[in-house]
């Protein structure tokens, strides 16, 4: 038996009353969108048995009184209410309306009593913060979209916030970045409960890959939470962004605050969910690859331009966190480009090449990562070897998927 079979059978003895792992309750709300609560109804809700996938028992319940208004002005009518969770094994909260208001109490207990008694609660990009305000993520690695992650760290300071994951299994509580990799999630519980075939079976019609490597950073943009903008960190903070090529740590920044290093530290992680030194470095890869692709400067004179203390020193923290070198992006980059002005110049102008974003926050050792996905409105008018990055330059020696 696999440590993932093995796990979910230790879970699955923990379950009390008629609740049973393969009755999947996904709870909507209103105002929450229409894309990733549709996620685990196809997933779990479509019986695929033809193609050998195990079937699931789909329980769409209601967290508030119906109708539920959808974005696009859509209406829903559930089937269940709240109480039909006491029947399910697996609950999943897609979406969350508002990261600023808090979900209603009657749901947060129907959550509560499920995970007491056993049941999986899964949180999908912003249904986080719905796990957080039943505090089912205290003292628990957790993580949401990028964008959401600082505001989820902030809100909720027990919670291990890491930005960098596309999911985090915390064993009965897991959680999903944004959108699509809320598919990676699902795909990881067929895995954890069927095994790796199911999972690729169902990976094959839905059209995805069946497993990923990789992790938001690409996607994490360099700006920080609106909340930073009136407390005294921000101008430190700015400071560090004007002064990126010039060759200064972490004490640096401190001393402009007027804080000790720990003191900074604590601080700058409190507002922001992530370490200053991380954060630092990566501002520097950031602005490393827009000098490659804007620029003609060599590699050497990139790292300068950008504070590393050598090229060595760029190469180094540009393949970690990139999955190639900064030649090897720079040719990429370069490559994907169009030259005319004919249809691929059109291309360009509606699905322009991306640049790589980079991350805040170190990675949890252990978790299970999987692909990013690019957050493009108009991802889906480039289509190319992988679904989930368009607008991807395709990276010498990046990481892909087994």
């Amino acid at each position: 038996m696999s440590q993932d079979s093995a796990t979910a059978t230790e879970a699955a003895r923990k379950l009390t009353g008629r609740r049973r792992r393969e009755v999947v309750a996904v709870l909507l709300f209103s105002g929450g969108p229409i894309f990733e609560s549709s996620i685990p109804l196809s997933v779990f809700g479509i019986d695929r048995q033809d193609a050998g996938v195990p079937r699931y028992r789909l329980l769409v319940c209601g967290g508030e009184e119906g109708p539920l208004r959808t974005t696009g002005g859509l209406e829903l009518s559930t089937p269940y209410g709240l109480e039909a969770i006491s029947r399910a094994g697996t609950v999943v909260v897609p979406a969350w309306r508002s990261i600023t208001s808090p979900p209603p109490e009657e749901a947060l207990d129907a959550l509560r009593r499920a995970h007491e008694e056993g049941a999986r609660i899964v949180g999908l990009c912003t249904g986080a913060f719905v796990l957080a305000a039943a505090g089912l993520l205290d003292g628990r690695p957790a993580t949401t979209h990028w964008m959401y992650a600082p505001t989820l760290a902030k809100r909720y300071p027990s919670v291990h916030v890491d930005p960098r994951e596309l999911f985090v299994d915390d064993g009965d509580v897991l959680t999903s970045a944004g959108t699509a990799a809320g598919i990676d999630l699902c795909l990881h519980i067929v895995r954890t409960d069927h095994g790796t075939e199911a999972a690729g079976a169902l990976a094959r019609r839905l059209v995805v890959p069946p497993r990923r490597s990789g992790g938001q950073e690409r996607y994490l943009d360099r700006s920080l939470p609106e909340e930073i903008g009136s407390d005294p960190l921000a101008e430190v903070v700015a400071w560090a962004l004007e002064h990126l090529h010039e060759q200064f740590d972490v004490e640096t920044l401190a001393a402009r605050a007027y804080m000790s290093r720990r003191t900074f530290d604590r601080r700058f992680r409190s507002l922001t969910g992530s370490a200053p030194l991380q954060w630092l470095i990566t501002q520097r890869v950031l602005q490393a690859q827009r000098l490659l692709e804007t620029s003609d400067y060599s590699v050497d004179e990139v790292a300068g331009r950008c504070g590393f203390r050598s090229p060595v020193a760029l190469r180094g923290h540009f393949r970690r966190q990139l999955g190639s070198s900064p030649a090897a992006y720079r040719a990429a980059y370069r490559a994907r480009r169009p030259q005319g002005g004919g249809l691929e110049n059109i291309t360009s102008m509606i699905d322009p090449v991306v640049p790589a974003q980079v991350a805040i926050a170190g990675r949890r050792p252990g978790a299970s990562p999987v692909a990013a996905v690019s957050g493009g409105s108009m991802e889906h008018l480039r289509p190319g070897p992988d679904a989930y990055a368009p607008g991807r330059p395709a990276l010498p020696g990046q990481r892909s998927a087994p």
